[in-house]
């Protein structure tokens, strides 16, 4: 495979399609389109509107500047743009799945956060020799959080579990990079963070 090949392949399976946000919009102009034919036609053959005639809608859409207030013109204006900044968005920027790029030898590979976040806390198990059940690892798109759980009077170094975590997630070389956090939280002071 070529490399141009081989990054298209890894950016299809990093980023979610925009499908659904585009189908919700088509549907909508759809029926937007279809409504505004049925009431032409409906008009064309003398019967009553089904909401408003498209006459009276066009009267009232040209006579709005001076119907309404200037505020509730902007307010709308502003509301109209928000809607239509965020359809824009959802159009143009890449949705994420929850995978990062992994670097294997010249390749890369695509994994799922779920896989990446087990095999740390698996390692760090192995390593610090804290129990796995005592670990809660979890891989956002730019964060490993990991929180450690010891029983009590089990003495353990933070910043030892920092090293390790950090060591392994280099190892991974995972695109976009992350930064880790590191947690240990005691039976006596859970709900307080300990994090760097």
């Amino acid at each position: 495979m070529t490399d141009s090949v081989l990054r298209t392949v890894v950016r299809r399976e990093t980023h979610s399609p925009r499908t659904a946000a585009m189908l919700i919009v088509v549907v909508l102009i759809i029926l937007a389109a279809a409504y505004a034919a049925v009431e032409i036609v409906v008009a064309s053959i003398g019967r009553p509107p089904l909401l408003i005639a498209p006459a009276a809608a066009f009267d009232a859409l040209a006579a709005l500047p001076t119907a309404v207030a200037p505020a509730a013109l902007i307010a709308t204006g502003v509301v109209l743009a928000v809607i239509g900044l965020v359809v824009a968005i959802l159009a143009v920027a890449p949705g994420r799945l929850s995978k990062h790029e992994m670097a294997w030898g010249e390749r890369a590979v695509v994994v799922d956060n779920g896989v990446v976040a087990s095999a740390l806390a698996q390692h760090l198990a192995t390593e610090s020799g804290i129990a796995r059940e005592n670990l809660l690892v979890g891989v956002a798109h730019r964060t490993v959080d990991v929180t450690v759980r010891p029983p009590m009077g089990i003495p353990v170094d933070r910043e030892h579990l920092r090293r390790i975590v950090e060591d392994e997630v280099a190892s991974y070389r995972l695109t976009p990079s992350v930064r880790t956090i590191v947690r240990v939280e005691r039976p006596r002071d859970a709900g307080k963070e300990d994090s760097r």
